[in-house]
């Protein structure tokens, strides 16, 4: 299963033809919810303790993505929709494969504080009426199938099949800071067999090159929150070559893990195991049972449904090695801890987060926001592999 977490990244140019979209990164909702004394109801209403219910986990299948940390870190940037153009933020996600932004038909409390696709007032719109249903972990959501130019940082990619959501129940979506959500993952995610945007992006020849790239930036401060290239990558975003790791299942962008160590010995999927990269994940997130370990040998401790960590010990905290492909790519402590301030108080928590799958999509580890702000990430479409690099800070 998967939670909704939000991130996007934007696009940068190494080349005429290759388009780059600046991304924004928001206050955390997370921060709000503190402050208002509302976290601890927040995560028992939504289910996100510690164990995962089987039917949340069930949702996995259908490309959803995980909505822990939306709470914690968002990464969008803007498209638009028709002619004239209809502007719309979203978040671009590895993890699922779907396009949809609320309807102005939208009934729903979560729609109205965002921006909603009128398709009366597009002279390129079509009707295609099929009905479009997706649940996330902690939400869902229904509408209608329409067809549109759809135009990302000068792209513009002709007669994209959305979905425009005309029911969003709960509060999933109600405090989001973004309207909806691209997805990037393969077509075989895509609910009712619908093409993605990037596969259209590569039928009508409109990016250099079968291949997208993401950055994140680890400065909070900045406001330049990423940038994803489409058609290329930008070798002045990491250091040294690209590791290129093979895509083991063209669903979600997903390869194999090695193993997992800790302070230097291998602790977890000593014999292997399987993860996805996904930038629709904010933390980290692996089998329940393994990541209580973690937590434990981390010296993370559980508060008000989090973890949290002394920020005081992150020099003497171990290091967490991820070996992909016979290469580690290593997290300091501060690499994987979320510093906040709340109340006048400084805090660390922990950037794990336990989320159990079921076979057959799981068990999986999901690399998310605190992953790949480390390491430079490009999902090759051509080759069917992702490309790690150390990112540039």
């Amino acid at each position: 299963m998967k939670r909704l977490l939000l991130l996007a990244m934007l696009c940068l140019s190494l080349a005429s033809g290759l388009k780059r979209v600046p991304l924004t990164r928001r206050r955390s909702l997370r921060k709000l919810l503190r402050e208002r004394g509302q976290l601890s109801h927040f995560w028992k209403a939504h289910g996100l303790d510690m164990v995962q219910d089987s039917e949340d986990c069930a949702a996995f299948s259908e490309a959803n993505e995980p909505l822990i940390n939306y709470l914690d870190m968002e990464y969008f940037g803007q498209i638009s929709i028709g002619t004239p153009p209809q502007n719309f933020t979203v978040v671009f996600d590895t993890g699922s494969s779907n396009l949809w932004v609320p309807s102005v038909y939208c009934v729903s409390k979560a729609c109205a504080g965002h921006a909603k696709f009128h398709p009366t007032q597009s002279s390129t719109y079509q009707v295609i009426g099929t009905p479009f249903s997706i649940r996330y972990g902690t939400g869902s959501l229904t509408g209608l199938i329409g067809s549109d130019q759809v135009a990302v940082e000068g792209l513009t990619v002709s007669n994209q099949q959305f979905a425009e959501s005309i029911s969003e129940p709960g509060k999933a979506f109600l405090d989001a800071e973004f309207d909806g959500i691209l997805g990037l993952a393969y077509p075989s995610l895509a609910v009712d067999g619908i093409t993605p945007v990037f596969d259209n992006m590569m039928a009508q020849n409109l990016v250099e090159l079968p291949l997208f790239s993401v950055y994140m930036s680890t400065n909070p401060e900045s406001p330049l929150g990423g940038e994803l290239l489409f058609g290329g990558f930008d070798t002045s975003r990491f250091t040294g070559t690209l590791n290129w790791v093979p895509v083991t299942q063209q669903g979600y962008w997903q390869i194999q893990l090695d193993n997992i160590q800790v302070g230097g010995t291998v602790t977890f999927c000593a014999d292997g195991c399987q993860a996805i990269v996904d930038t629709g994940t904010s933390l980290i997130a692996g089998p329940t049972k393994e990541v209580k370990q973690l937590q434990n040998y981390i010296g993370a401790a559980p508060v008000d449904g989090e973890y949290a960590v002394e920020c005081s010990n992150l020099s003497v905290m171990p290091d967490v090695t991820f070996t992909i492909n016979g290469l580690p790519y290593t997290l300091s402590a501060q690499a994987y801890t979320l510093m906040e301030e709340g109340g006048g108080v400084t805090f660390c928590l922990s950037g794990f987060q336990g989320n159990d799958i079921p076979p057959p999509a799981g068990p999986l580890w999901i690399l998310g926001d605190v992953f790949i702000r480390q390491f430079y990430s490009v999902f090759d479409r051509g080759n069917n592999r992702v490309g790690l690099a150390p990112a540039v800070p």
